[in-house]
């Protein structure tokens, strides 16, 4: 069988960073291709290249076996690519039906036929099960209806080539079942679907083929019912589960919590669509890792003990009292401090200089009525620069011109400033070149032993057993493991995520 749609050894490299080195995927007509990989894998840089978004440097795209350049998403929709993302990419204002069909409404006569346009969309959503008022707007109706027309919108659109970027996040288990026998439906109809998804459950309930990316480079291509779960892990994260790793990290008793007071404490902790019945222990002046997929929760998990998310039950306690966080400056008041995963999007200030970044948190801490002076400022700037050894030539540089490492030392600088009680690092060392990494690894390390207390985020097993005391494994937004004294290595927190992953 011939592909309907070929990238051949794509290359895309963006300032400083080779986003897709030689990555190929082939699309068969009737198939359902799983795209898989964590974080930075690649896969949206990938997607945004074979539907127009984004122009690639070298490699090729065959469609029906004619190359093309797409230099944007119209130019591939009209071949018959067609994207529908996680954030649903619609006009709320509008109604459905004009939703369904922007950009090739009926006409007669010249003008758009809304009639037919209606009869059309009724007669598409019929097919998802939907039964709604096509000319209502969107608006009116649940992001998870919503995100089902965006994917209606594919089909109405004739697509050859569809892309469902975590098409199930927002459905509920009876709107995942209709999406799959919609799937079915179209792979009848020689549609080839690409899934992007994090739930490998449904990977394996819908898809017939894998592709796996890792650090921007292709990892391999496996028919589904040929590749274990096991092994699917294995090709994300890079690591056998056979494999033996010899650790030199902290030394560990059996039980880490009994020796000192528990600084941090969440009981049954649950967040809308983030984590489920979740309790863990932190005790002070240790370290503990949260491991797992992309998708598992361990993000989330971050994010709720900073107030960034609301409980829905459960209650988290701080130095044994409860903790009510109604945002992140209730958190800094308490002493928690959070370096986030996207650093360019929610860490750095990208025009502000290294000092204004560094003095940021102290600053809201202590209000803005009580302003640091500028030599106060000048000397904590300093102070960090040379604590950290961040490679600038003075503090005034602004920080969007670092590099990715030093911009992290920054942030962390931001959050040492205020010496927290409770430091959470959420994919410290991601996006930053091998010496950079080595060097926050060591700076993590010497936190630790200085005592302070610290929650990590990380998908780089090897760092996350390096450092931590206790390293929890969370699977489907739950956790499902804690592993300490002589199970805490790289091979068994590897099998605790396999297992029935």
């Amino acid at each position: 069988m011939n592909s309907v749609l070929a990238l051949n050894a794509i290359c895309k490299q963006y300032p400083g960073v080779k986003a897709l080195q030689d990555v190929s995927l082939n699309l068969y007509p009737g198939e359902v291709h799983a795209l898989l990989g964590e974080n930075g894998a690649g896969k949206s840089t990938l997607v945004k290249i074979m539907t127009g978004a984004e122009t690639k440097n070298s490699g090729s795209i065959l469609f029906d076996g004619k190359e093309y350049e797409f230099c944007s998403p119209i130019e591939a929709q009209r071949v018959g690519i067609v994207s529908v993302y996680q954030e649903v990419n619609l006009l709320p204002n509008l109604t459905v039906a004009q939703n369904l069909f922007l950009g090739h409404e009926p006409r007669k006569l010249g003008l758009i036929n809304h009639s037919e346009m209606a009869k059309q969309a009724k007669a598409v959503l019929a097919q998802f099960k939907l039964d709604i008022d096509v000319n209502a707007p969107l608006a009116q109706y649940s992001v998870a209806v919503q995100q089902l027309v965006a994917i209606a919108r594919g089909v109405a659109m004739s697509a050859k080539v569809l892309v469902l970027d975590e098409p199930t996040a927002s459905l509920d288990a009876d709107e995942v079942k209709t999406l799959f026998s919609i799937l079915e439906q179209l792979k009848a109809r020689g549609v080839a679907i690409v899934f992007i998804t994090h739930f490998l459950d449904q990977v394996y309930a819908v898809s017939d083929r894998i592709t796996v990316l890792r650090n921007g480079q292709f990892v391999g291509e496996y028919e589904t019912k040929q590749l274990p779960q096991a092994k699917l892990v294995e090709a994300m994260l890079g690591r056998a589960l056979e494999d033996h790793l010899q650790m030199d990290g902290v030394e560990r008793t059996a039980d880490e919590d009994s020796a000192q007071a528990v600084l941090l404490s969440l009981q049954g902790v649950s967040v809308k669509d983030s984590i489920q019945s979740l309790s863990l222990t932190l005790a002070e002046g240790k370290a503990v890792g949260l491991a797992g997929l992309l998708g598992s929760g361990r993000s989330e998990v971050c994010n709720a003990v900073f107030g960034l998310d609301q409980l829905n039950s459960g209650q988290i306690q701080l130095k044994g009292k409860p903790l009510k966080l109604t945002n992140p400056a209730d958190a800094i008041q308490e002493g928690i401090a959070l370096c986030p995963e996207d650093r360019k999007v929610d860490g750095i200030i990208g025009p502000l200089s290294i000092r204004e970044n560094i003095i940021l948190a102290l600053q809201a801490r202590l209000g803005w009525w009580r302003g640091l002076s500028r030599a106060k400022q000048d000397e904590l700037a300093q102070f960090f620069i040379d604590k950290l050894q961040i490679a600038t030539p003075d503090a005034d540089k602004p920080i969007e011109q670092l590099s990715g490492g030093n911009q992290q030392k920054v942030i962390l600088a931001r959050w040492l400033a205020i010496e927290p009680i409770l430091l959470i690092l959420d994919e410290p060392t991601r996006g930053i070149d091998i010496g950079a990494h080595a060097e926050i690894i060591k700076l993590i390390r010497s936190l630790c032993d200085d005592g302070m207390s610290l929650l990590v985020a990380s998908s780089e097993l090897d760092e996350l057993v390096a450092f931590s005391n206790k390293v929890v494994v969370m699977r489907d937004r739950s956790a499902v493991k804690e592993l300490t004294g002589n199970e805490l290595t790289s091979q068994h927190v590897m099998q605790a995520i396999a297992e029935g992953a």
